[in-house]
């Protein structure tokens, strides 16, 4: 597992920041329950924004058991998933994360995801939207073998 960040987890961090770090934790983990309990129950995912393979209609993945249904297709076939941050700016109830997602595919392949990621919580701290600013053909253009 890898997770750079830019900020010391050891402090107390804004709620959405926090919150990431979390989801960044289960992902790498592969823990799907904990990672959906850091949601709202009408929380939306859109990974990517916009409409995209995980997401026809590009209206996110809203409630429980649509972000379910985004983990098994995007993130349950993975063999690992590394989270790199080069940057974090939080401001009020939302996180902006910069930095590379790289997902270890079976058979031996790599892909980097560079994006935008966005959290916003609600006064609980749950996740109420994660929106991840990626472009799926440049994702796709960094497939190469596992060295």
């Amino acid at each position: 597992m890898t997770v750079t960040v830019c900020w010391d987890t050891a402090t107390d961090q804004p709620p959405a920041r926090a919150a990431a770090w979390r989801s960044m934790h289960a992902v790498t983990a592969g823990d799907k329950e904990a990672w959906l309990d850091l949601f709202h129950p009408d929380g939306v995912v859109e990974d990517p924004v916009g409409p995209s393979m995980f997401d026809e209609s590009g209206r996110g993945h809203r409630g429980r058991a649509a972000i379910a249904a985004f983990w098994e297709a995007a993130i349950a076939g993975t063999e690992r998933i590394d989270f790199v941050l080069r940057d974090s700016h939080a401001a009020g109830d939302e996180v902006a994360n910069v930095g590379t997602i790289t997902s270890y595919l079976p058979g031996g392949y790599r892909v980097d995801t560079d994006g935008v990621f966005v959290y916003r919580v609600d006064g609980d701290g749950l996740i109420v939207s994660m929106r991840a600013f990626w472009e799926v053909d440049r994702a796709m253009a960094t497939t190469r073998p596992v060295e």
